[in-house]
């Protein structure tokens, strides 16, 4: 809403310093300070409430250090991340974005999912909480929505690279080299091409996996493109959800993939930037910096409260927003392929649940009875157990939380550098 007061003073009265709402720099900074400011400050009186309305979390003896202290802890914190990216989102961006408007409603349809998750569990004490099919089905319906958006609306177009060079001054080119009867990019055409990391000729298009000349080749590519991106989405949202395991585990790891996906959004809605990195155009997608920047400010701000020990958590309402937000936000740059390297913990989380279970199941019916690969899945409870088994003091057992969390985060701010210089390395 600030954004068109800030054009409309500008073009009807040259306010002063109006116009600096015009740069996606500013309004991201913008949006960072306020998500901070929402998270910290109305996430004191939203843990009150939950508190309150004993809205805590149930804990399963799994025999881990300090884990029954926990007991009681408010969950559903999820819903202090929501409004720290709804609200600056709605203040500082260009709300008639159709890639802006696809984020929100990601957020609130995932943000209703998980919370009615939570309050299965917590108010009608069904530790299941919502079904499995439930979720599944509310992914499904997601991903039929992203992918519909992608193939049919005007607005979803790429530009590729002419191979010269053009000055700009934010996002308005200013003066064209080499041949003015050109411009740096092709003209906008509506495309599945999306990007492939590590590789030379690095787009590559849905529709080649069909043969030239097939009957209703279009109708069958959305359909296979609508099957990928909802399994991605689905894939990104539980293996978030089950990172979810630790004080502040999946919200730094979160952090750190928002800010790789800012600067990988950045550069492709920037026409010089680019040309430079030789990438896909993708007009107006420059805009989803000011969400993810506030994406970001969130997770920060609530890691206020979360890191250990946690005074909240944020439950499904937070972990399936999450992922699903950095799934979506992917796909719509084009960079759905980069998600196993920047989201490498959670791929690595969930890739320890999947090898856990099969293992068991493989072992119990060769040798009647089921062996493990790790002493606890998801893995980051494995180093728990096993640190637990190296340490003798109480006091040290409970620190071994925090320890475990920084390590994972910084193995994610690798993941995080390695996703950036894939826009150069190929």
């Amino acid at each position: 809403m600030l954004y068109y007061l800030a054009q409309y003073l500008n073009r009807m009265f040259d306010f002063p310093g109006a116009g600096v709402f015009d740069y996606i720099s500013f309004r991201s900074s913008m949006v960072v300070i306020c998500s901070l400011i929402i998270s910290m400050i109305f996430g004191k009186k939203i843990i009150r409430v939950l508190r309150k309305n004993q809205i805590g979390e149930t804990v399963r003896d799994l025999g881990l250090p300090g884990q029954k202290e926990k007991e009681g802890t408010p969950t559903m914190g999820g819903i202090i991340i929501i409004l720290s990216i709804v609200v600056p989102t709605l203040l500082f961006a260009d709300i008639k974005n159709i890639y802006i408007i696809v984020l929100l409603i990601t957020t609130i349809w995932l943000g209703l999912m998980g919370f009615l998750d939570d309050y299965i569990k917590v108010k009608k004490k069904n530790k299941d909480g919502l079904s499995p099919k439930f979720k599944i089905l509310g992914q499904v319906v997601l991903g039929i929505f992203v992918g519909s958006i992608m193939y049919f609306h005007p607005d979803v177009v790429i530009k590729e690279s002419n191979d010269h060079v053009v000055s700009v001054v934010e996002d308005e080119v200013v003066e064209v080299s080499d041949d003015v009867n050109k411009s740096a990019f092709s003209k906008e055409e509506k495309s599945l091409k999306t990007t492939i990391p590590f590789v030379k000729q690095h787009e590559f298009d849905y529709g080649d996996l069909l043969p030239d000349g097939m009957k209703h080749k279009n109708f069958f590519t959305y359909i296979i493109y609508v099957v990928f991106i909802t399994f991605v989405i689905t894939a990104v949202s539980n293996c978030c959800n089950l990172t979810d395991g630790l004080d502040g585990l999946a919200t730094g790891v979160s952090a750190t993939s928002g800010f790789a996906l800012a600067v990988l959004a950045w550069v492709s809605g920037n026409v010089i930037f680019a040309d430079y990195l030789n990438i896909m155009m993708i007009p107006n997608v420059g805009e989803l910096t000011i969400f993810i920047t506030a994406f970001v400010g969130a997770c920060i701000g609530f890691l206020w409260y979360n890191a250990f020990p946690a005074q909240v958590f944020m439950g499904d309402t937070g972990s399936l927003t999450m992922g699903g937000i950095i799934a979506v936000f992917a796909i719509m740059i084009r960079k759905e392929f980069l998600l196993p390297i920047l989201c490498g913990v959670f791929v690595i989380e969930g890739l320890s649940v999947i090898i856990q279970r099969v293992w068991f199941k493989i072992t119990k019916k060769v040798y009647g009875e089921g062996r493990r690969v790790f002493l606890m899945a998801p893995i980051h409870h494995h180093y728990q157990k096993k640190a637990e088994k190296d340490t003798s003091s109480p006091e040290m057992k409970k620190r071994i939380e925090a320890k475990i969390v920084t390590r994972f985060i910084i193995i994610s701010i690798i993941f995080a550098v390695v996703s950036i210089m894939t826009l150069k390395l190929r």
